[in-house]
């Protein structure tokens, strides 16, 4: 069972990037996947939750509302965070965690990925 995060990089301001969280060893069918980001010298941020028994998304921080997305390739089990608009306050390490459970019911936290470095600097 294992949660692989990748896609992170140096983003100039403004910029895109689009994180994946690929799954292996079990089907993301009805878990819900959550991102989280932890700068340093802070705690770690819940960011947004996609459950697969609906492909809805439930949560997004008000930081990155607007900005971030969320998805889910039940096909790939894969899940995405599409960030955009990217400030150097997005700069963080990001990671993706799963739970067999509901957004509604639960933040995700079963299953960690480790986490993909993001950097904001131009």
């Amino acid at each position: 069972v294992q949660l692989q995060a990748s896609g992170g990089g140096l983003v100039q301001p403004g910029g895109s990037v689009r994180l994946s969280c690929a799954a292996s060893g079990f089907s993301l069918d009805y878990y819900a996947i959550g991102w989280f980001r932890q700068a340093p010298g802070t705690e770690r941020e819940y960011l947004s939750c996609i459950s697969s028994s609906d492909n809805k998304e439930y949560y997004y921080a008000d930081a990155v509302k607007g900005r971030f997305t969320i998805s889910l390739d039940n096909a790939r089990n894969t899940a995405y965070l599409q960030m955009n608009s990217l400030k150097p306050d997005d700069a963080a390490i990001y990671y993706c965690a799963a739970d067999e459970d509901h957004c509604l019911a639960t933040i995700p936290g079963v299953y960690w990925g480790r986490g993909t470095l993001v950097t904001v600097s131009s």
